[in-house]
């Protein structure tokens, strides 16, 4: 009489397994590991909350204008004092906020575009590399500060006369610092279009046809938008320096529209009397370029599956 087999413990059942875990759990697990990052993201988080939230409960408007309350103080009336003119420091710190992240945000998507097609068209083309790569070198060689001024003087009055002397100066300084930021981003996009191009499962879809338009969007594209997205923190931060330079030396807003280097403009003639007024712009600055700073070291960890994990 034989005996029945019992059954294999290997192949008993053990109940359902877990859920594969996600990549962008992984990223955001690496990027809340990063202490500066997280701080950086919560602090920039709260400025852009002030800056565009704020004049809605702000009983001040940054343009009026009240000369009995012109060179006060700090106060509960006017927690950062007033200017010359009697305007509230606050509501126009916030003004200028939203003016100086708008210019950063819109001059970082235009560099981003522009560097990511150049990009892309010298990594994966390679008749179009060595033209492109020259003219990224000759836009690196030249002197960015005297370019943007030369700009300015020349095509200020022509887009005032069309499109008003906000938005007009708006739509200049943004094409100024776009067209002549997006030479890191392209240097780095080509790079990384170099080594994916020669990878298995770009020459798998080459070989079943794809065309190079189908490699460049869903292939090519979605494998560097970690360096992209990395660039494109860095990019705001320099797109609100620049503004704030053009600002500080007179060629940027007009006097009565403030923006962070604007009022610092305004308020260098009173630094001996009213030395405040020059602190509290220089800060927004500071703290906004050093959050984005940071949120970008963070991102960079996070998207790198080199370093992730460790």
């Amino acid at each position: 009489m034989t005996e029945t087999p019992k059954p294999i413990a290997a192949l008993a059942d053990t109940g359902p397994t877990a859920p594969p875990r996600s990549q962008w759990r992984d990223v955001w697990d690496q990027f809340r590991s990063h202490r500066g990052a997280l701080i950086g993201s919560v602090v920039l988080i709260l400025i852009i909350a002030a800056v565009f939230l704020g004049p809605l409960v702000w009983p001040y408007d940054a343009t009026f204008i009240d000369i009995r309350a012109r060179n006060q103080g700090p106060s509960w009336a006017h927690p950062f004092g007033t200017d010359q003119l009697g305007r509230d420091t606050l509501a126009r710190m916030m003004a200028g906020g939203q003016t100086s992240i708008a210019v950063g945000l819109t001059a970082m998507l235009l560099a981003l575009v522009l560097g990511s097609l150049v990009g892309v068209l010298a990594g994966f083309f390679r008749r179009l590399d060595g033209p492109l790569m020259r003219l990224t070198d000759l836009f690196l060689s030249l002197p960015l500060l005297p370019l943007l001024l030369v700009m300015v003087l020349l095509f200020r009055e022509s887009l005032n006369g069309v499109f008003g002397p906000e938005t007009g100066i708006f739509i200049l300084i943004v094409v100024a610092i776009g067209v002549t930021s997006w030479m890191p981003t392209a240097r780095i996009v080509r790079g990384d279009v170099l080594a994916l191009k020669e990878r298995e499962f770009i020459l798998a879809a080459r070989s079943i046809g794809t065309t190079n338009f189908g490699l460049i969007t869903r292939h090519i594209l979605p494998n560097v938008m970690s360096p992209i997205m990395v660039s494109a923190t860095l990019g705001i931060a320099n797109a609100i320096i620049t503004e704030s330079a053009l600002s500080f030396l007179g060629l940027g807003f007009p006097p009565d529209f403030p923006t962070w280097g604007r009022l610092l403009n305004d308020a260098v003639q009173y630094l001996q009397d009213y030395p405040e007024r020059v602190f509290w712009p220089g800060l927004g600055i500071s703290l906004t370029v050093l959050s984005i700073n940071y949120m970008g070291d963070g991102l960079r960890d996070a998207l790198d599956p080199r370093i992730r994990g460790r």
